[in-house]
């Protein structure tokens, strides 16, 4: 897999998300062979099942490099105990160089931090602040509050939730988002609609779909065993269907970009962004 560019240059940025959707696109694709084998019946799939053995989906590097790639750490993985068990030795050394390189989300966090639009004091030389007890408040502040009024009773921890994810700088070994990053992930979301933030919202969208195609190969795949085979053991020795379903809810890659949409707001009650920052986001020089 080549390493995607990720600077300011739209055109690069323009490589990515194609690179992206190609990628949803393969993963579109292998979900829908699933469609082929259920059409057996679990009689005519225990048939030919003991000719499988031992072969099985951990023998798969290229998946497993995938995810790598992709930015699923093994610290992070369920049952690591297979990761690399049924692989040659000189498929293990490509998981591990692949896993020395930089994956897709630490290159999107890197990203991400270098975006000039909430810190580039000069685009905010005519906002006008709100001022909450006669004290200014900036930008993503006011937003906040904005947020947390509109929060119902049974959502108010959220408020919390807003700070440990844009704020909270602590140490964290499971976060692969820093609270700058998210703060312009965010951002991106809210105000999509200008051309300049177009191809950044797509990036993002893109990650996501990945991530549910993912999800829905491990969704149909747990589906296919429990009506073939039930309880058994998977051919490569795990629990079966029971394996899936730890990997299905564990696997998430770009969970950190989709759990951002918890802190969206009404376009009604968006802040309006100053004119210097309105027109280099319309492309106005």
């Amino acid at each position: 897999m080549r390493k995607p560019v990720l600077d300011d240059n739209s055109a690069d940025l323009q490589t990515v998300v194609h690179r992206m959707q190609r990628v949803v696109t393969i993963l579109e694709v292998l979900v829908q062979q699933i469609d082929i084998i259920e059409t057996m019946t679990p009689m005519d799939f225990l048939d030919f099942r003991d000719m499988l053995r031992p072969a099985s989906g951990f023998q798969s590097w290229q998946f497993k490099m995938l995810e790598a790639k992709l930015g699923l750490p093994f610290e992070q993985r369920h049952g690591q105990c297979y990761y690399t068990a049924q692989l040659k030795p000189a498929e293990v050394d490509i998981i591990k160089e692949t896993e020395k390189t930089d994956s897709i989300i630490m290159l999107i966090n890197t990203w991400l931090q270098r975006m000039p639009f909430i810190t580039d004091a000069a685009l905010w030389a005519s906002y006008q602040p709100i001022k909450e007890n006669e004290k200014q408040v900036d930008f993503f502040s006011a937003y906040e509050n904005i947020y947390v009024q509109g929060l119902a009773n049974a959502e108010k921890n959220n408020q919390d939730f807003f700070k440990q994810v844009f704020y909270d700088t602590a140490d964290n070994t499971t976060r692969q988002l820093s609270p700058t990053a998210c703060r312009n992930a965010l951002f991106i979301m809210l105000y999509r609609g200008y051309p300049m933030l177009e191809l950044p919202f797509q990036l993002l969208e893109t990650l996501l779909e990945i991530d549910n195609q993912l999800g829905s190969w491990r969704y149909r795949h747990i589906n296919m065993v429990q009506r073939m085979i039930g309880t058994r053991i998977g051919t490569g020795g795990s629990t079966g269907a029971g394996y899936l379903k730890g990997a299905m809810d564990k696997h998430y890659i770009f969970k950190e970009i989709s759990q951002l949409n918890s802190f969206l707001i009404d376009r009604r009650d968006l802040p309006k962004l100053p004119k210097a920052l309105s027109e280099k986001l319309s492309y106005s020089f």
